[in-house]
């Protein structure tokens, strides 16, 4: 688990942003959607790392891997 890594779960009504090993989130969301494009826009920020998204049923649905945030060959994701 590195420290860039962050996750999206369900948190009451809406998602959570966390980072591993911190109980407290980054940051909450009424949307999934919002909760990972925020996530998402973090670990860019700090230079790349995954990114981890919980379904409903608490499940992990989805996982992808953020490039750094000026990487002039990044990687090709092929599941988007």
């Amino acid at each position: 688990m590195a420290s860039n890594d962050r996750y999206v779960v369900k948190q009451g009504k809406g998602w959570a942003v966390k980072q591993g090993g911190v109980s407290a989130p980054e940051s909450t969301h009424r949307k999934q959607a919002a909760a990972e494009k925020a996530a998402k826009a973090t670990v860019k920020e700090l230079g790349g790392g995954e990114v981890r998204v919980q379904g409903r049923d608490g499940k992990w649905r989805d996982s992808d891997t953020v490039a750094p945030g000026r990487d002039p060959n990044p990687p090709r994701d092929k599941k988007h």
